[in-house]
């Protein structure tokens, strides 16, 4: 008897390209500019192991004063360049969904079908906890390690100490950008949650550019795009209240490669299971190089890949470039 399962309706290549209409590159975080893709990082994603290392020259150091005596007597000593590398971790991931053959017919309809409708929205939104979980990652680290320069805080502590100076304004704005010194032009995004949004509309500061269709559908405050993800940081203040962390990004603050699983997509099939009923689990893997421009990875983490709470920990970052070369400022406020 012919019998249509699920392995009948997925082809893996026909899958695939179905799922990448939610992938990561239709984020607002990848269409602002701050993450960088190439040929490359695909590349190095794709070669195996578990870290790759990054190495740069470093800058010509312009506090050296050049030569000045023209005494022939003299010998000048040569400056030398230094280098310094990047060390960027890979993530391999997997998620599997099951159901039992039963549960649909009971249902009346398919659960495996909600699953493949709903598996490229699931990583989309997986990608984009992993960036944020590195961006606190890196403030924790700046913090603990560099002295808070890549961050103003102004929030209170409690609800009746706030005010419109703990608030998000535009002269706190304009302090976290300048913590990069002449390279806050080069900011391009800012990422807040939704309710510093509320605040930037109500002090009506927010601008609509057109989209690529022409309407006026992507918002931008100063200049830069605005990213809104109820997913960015909120703490409790100590006594009451919340403290909201939004995080300003220059172009290429992220560099991001998209390695293939040996076997990307599989579906598996028991029989027994559900006592004699079947089961269907559907696997999707992703290996995936995200990685923040002038940081080293630290602490290895407990398994292969680190998880979201180690990608959030100082211990797993290293600064290893000058603070204005780093395009990422932070701003705390209620």
């Amino acid at each position: 008897m012919a019998l249509t399962q699920l392995s009948d309706v997925i082809i893996p290549e026909v899958y695939q390209t179905y799922s990448a209409v939610n992938s990561p590159v239709k984020t607002a975080f990848y269409q602002s500019g701050v993450i960088v893709q190439n040929t490359g990082l695909n590349a190095k994603a794709n070669e195996g192991g578990e870290t790759l290392n990054v190495p740069f020259w470093n800058d010509l150091d312009s506090t050296v004063a050049p030569n000045l005596s023209d005494d022939s007597t003299d010998s000048a000593t040569a400056q030398k360049i230094t280098a310094g590398r990047q060390i960027a971790r890979v993530a391999y991931l997997n998620q599997g969904y099951s159901s039992a053959d039963l549960t649909g017919e009971i249902a009346g309809s398919d659960p495996m079908q909600q699953v493949r409708n709903r598996f490229g929205t699931y990583w989309m939104r997986q990608w984009q906890r992993r960036l944020i979980a590195t961006t606190n990652g890196i403030l924790a680290d700046n913090v603990a390690n560099d002295s808070g320069d890549m961050v103003v805080n102004v929030a209170a502590e409690a609800t009746g100490s706030q005010s419109a100076s703990t608030r998000f304004n535009r002269d706190v704005f304009t302090e976290a950008a300048y913590t990069l010194g002449d390279a806050a032009t080069d900011l391009t995004a800012i990422a807040v949650h939704s309710s510093v949004m509320q605040q930037m509309v109500k002090n009506d500061d927010i601008v609509y550019i057109p989209d690529s269709m022409g309407n006026l559908t992507i918002p931008t405050y100063m200049g830069l795009r605005v990213i809104t993800d109820d997913g960015m940081t909120v703490t409790a203040g100590t006594t009451s209240g919340f403290k909201y962390t939004s995080v300003l990004f220059g172009a290429g603050a992220f560099g991001y490669g998209e390695g293939s699983a040996k076997t990307p997509v599989e579906l598996e099939r028991e029989a027994a299971q559900g006592n004699g009923g079947g089961v269907e689990t559907l696997w999707e893997r992703k290996t995936w190089l995200l990685h923040p421009f002038g940081f080293a990875t630290g602490t290895a983490p407990a398994g292969v890949s680190y998880t979201l709470a180690e990608l959030a920990a100082a211990a797993s970052w290293n600064r290893v470039v000058e603070r204005k070369n780093v395009p990422l400022a932070y701003l705390i406020t209620n």
